[in-house]
């Protein structure tokens, strides 16, 4: 591990950048200084106090009632930050006021929308009314079954404002897969969609809706938004519920006060409802998106998701520091694989999401983005699933030092990054830069010790603002604390499997309950992907151990799914396992490849190997990932006929 540096920090990073500004603001008002980026995250996992004091003064955080201290009770999990608080999240994202713009809106629905900041705050403030007009109060619950658009963002702060408690799904979502997800919250209002157009196809879901509303019965009010094909009976129309003015205020709450209600995958069984507050949330977004994205008032983020995606928080929260947002909503490769990048063009983003999939397509089918005008673009961040090292060569071909490449790893669980970069850090090939400011990350061994060198379990041993409140429902927290600390107590256990370096950078393997233990050795996926989605042949890929319950070596399964063209014979087995023996080791040669028509994906793109091996050991399919969870509903079913097969 180590590779090469691909990019240093800028020489002015320490006078241009919000994060050089943090530096001087910390000198100035503390009498620290700090020579790089090392030296400030140890003092920021060492005294949270004085760290996050910083960040809530150098981002002019707004408290109604100020905080008796900054973090009281400190063992995790029940850590509690700023005791006796009251503030407000929506408040935050919209204190800027003005004709600039603050939302613009590219669909495959319907034209273009473009929202101004005196715009957008004007559309909250009536949706406040008419939200409380339908009885939404604090605590009360708002869910959204809506795609990306102007109106999802609109509805999620007059919530907040409320001290309302949101959820979102993204409407190709199905039934069975919403209902296991907002049942959980018992929600009072439902805004819908009746349909969509993904690229060239359109998208009916009244069907949907109808078996939504019948799943949740403590819904009063149903919200239709106009977007697509015809209308919700029985529903209170957008323009309705926007019809009165009202003065935009906003509900002082306590600063865990739940925000958002967030769900796991729902891959590997019932979705977790995972609750983030108004404290929490706006000092973490702050911070990342301040000092980590470098985001500050007119510049434009561009991030490519969907409502049910932690991204789609964390893109709302742009707005916190004054950047305007773009939101995307239909097929991401339509009508190419190159549209994102004119729309990154067109709209002059300065910070560009990029999935590391995509980016890697982009590189295979030899596009190149720097020909187009992305003279704004100051950031390129990556996340998601790793990017192989031959995806930080192609973007510094294409860029040079002008763009940094920030590559990240996170979660829902704590609704940002937990490793990531940053402009005060540098850019190692195939590697991320290191643990994100105030997060306490680390690799833990075998013996609960930390590791370095060497791959271990991805854990966090401080705590950090936005670790959630709670469970949705879970009383006495059990289920919480099983879920993060039940194998280190005390001790924030995130799931991936990682590599630090001596230098503090990374490499993420992959989810630990996937990894593979072949002859008492651990291997990560990633790794294998990296190679094999480098041969011409293979689109896609996905790597299961099965273990020998007798202590022998199991099998180890490759399945890729092949381009247009290409055939699975001997010469491209033998091909497959040479290219891996060569650039890993021989114990990561498969015993047997298989060719599939799909790799199964949840919906935001991460590849299911937990769920596939469970099925080739026996388990029902339906019982280990619901198909409205996947990307593809499909994909799961030849490794359902291969393990038929198997048991024959």
């Amino acid at each position: 591990m180590t590779g090469a540096m691909v990019r240093a920090p800028a020489p002015d990073a320490r006078e241009t950048t919000e994060a050089g500004r943090f530096l001087a603001h910390v000198r100035r008002e503390r009498g620290l200084d700090f020579p790089g980026y090392r030296e400030l995250h140890r003092w920021s996992v060492a005294d949270l106090d004085g760290f996050w004091a910083s960040v809530a003064g150098f981002f002019d955080v707004r408290f109604a009632t100020p905080a008796e201290r900054v973090l009281g009770r400190r063992e995790m999990p029940g850590a509690d930050w700023f005791p006796g608080a009251r503030l407000n999240y929506a408040e935050h994202a919209l204190r800027t006021t003005g004709p600039a713009t603050a939302v613009t809106a590219y669909s495959q629905t319907r034209e273009t929308v473009e929202l101004t900041w005196d715009e957008l705050r004007g559309q909250v403030a009536r949706a406040r009314v008419g939200l409380r007009r339908l009885g939404v109060g604090p605590g009360d619950r708002v869910v959204a079954y809506l795609p990306n658009v102007p109106e999802t963002v609109v509805a999620f702060l007059a919530t907040a404002s409320l001290g309302a408690v949101w959820a979102s799904c993204a409407p190709e979502f199905g039934p069975r897969s919403v209902v296991d997800r907002f049942a959980q919250v018992e929600p009072s209002v439902l805004l819908a969609v009746a349909g969509y157009r993904y690229g060239s196809k359109e998208i009916d879901r009244r069907a949907e809706i109808a078996a939504i509303r019948a799943g949740l019965p403590t819904v009063r009010h149903v919200v239709h938004v106009p977007y697509g094909p015809g209308e919700l009976p029985g529903t209170t129309r957008w323009d309705d519920l926007l019809a009165e003015p009202g003065e935009l205020t906003f509900d002082p709450v306590p600063f865990a006060q739940p925000l958002a209600v967030l769900f796991s995958s729902g891959t590997t069984g019932r979705p977790k409802a995972i609750v983030h507050g108004h404290g929490g949330i706006l000092l973490e977004h702050l911070k990342n998106h301040g000092l980590s994205w470098d985001l500050r008032a007119g510049d434009r983020m561009l991030w490519f998701t969907t409502t049910a995606w932690m991204m789609w928080n964390a893109l709302v929260s742009g707005l916190l520091v004054g950047a305007s947002i773009v939101l995307v909503d239909g097929d991401p490769v339509h009508p190419d694989l190159g549209w994102q990048w004119r729309l990154a063009e067109a709209t002059g983003a300065t910070l560009m999401g990029a999935s590391p999939g995509w980016l890697m397509a982009c590189r295979k089918a030899g596009l190149r983005p720097a020909e187009l005008d992305l003279s704004r673009l100051r950031q390129l961040g990556a996340a998601g699933s790793p990017l192989p090292a031959e995806g930080y060569r192609w973007v510094q071909e294409q860029f040079g030092p002008g763009v940094l490449l920030n590559v990240g790893s996170g979660g829902t669980d704590v609704c940002s990054g937990i490793v990531q970069g940053g402009p005060l850090q540098p850019v190692w090939e195939g590697e991320i830069a290191g643990p994100c400011l105030g997060v306490a990350a680390t690799a833990f061994g075998a013996d609960g010790r930390e590791v370095v060198g060497e791959l271990g379990e991805l854990v966090i041993t401080q705590p950090m603002p936005s670790m959630p409140v709670a469970f949705w429902g879970d009383a006495d927290g059990s289920r919480y604390r099983d879920a993060y600390f039940g194998t280190y107590p005390g001790v924030w256990r995130h799931g991936d499997w990682v590599q630090f370096s001596e230098q503090g950078s990374c490499v993420v393997a992959g989810r630990s309950d996937a990894t593979l233990n072949r002859g008492g050795v651990r291997l990560g996926t990633a790794e294998f992907y990296r190679v094999v989605e480098e041969l011409p042949e293979v689109e896609d890929s996905l790597v299961v151990h099965l273990e020998d319950a007798a202590g022998g070596p199991g099998e180890l399964l490759l399945f890729v799914v092949l381009r247009d063209g290409a055939a699975l014979d001997d010469a491209l087995r033998a091909r497959i396992g040479k290219e891996l023996r060569g650039a890993l080791s021989p114990r990561h040669v498969p015993d047997t490849v298989l060719a599939v028509p799909a790799v199964p994906r949840n919906r935001t793109g991460k590849k299911l190997e937990l769920p596939a091996k469970r099925i080739l050991l026996g388990a029902d399919p339906d019982a280990v990932a619901g198909r409205d969870s996947l990307a593809d509903p499909a994909a799961l079913d030849a490794f359902t006929a291969l393990a038929a097969r198997r048991s024959a």
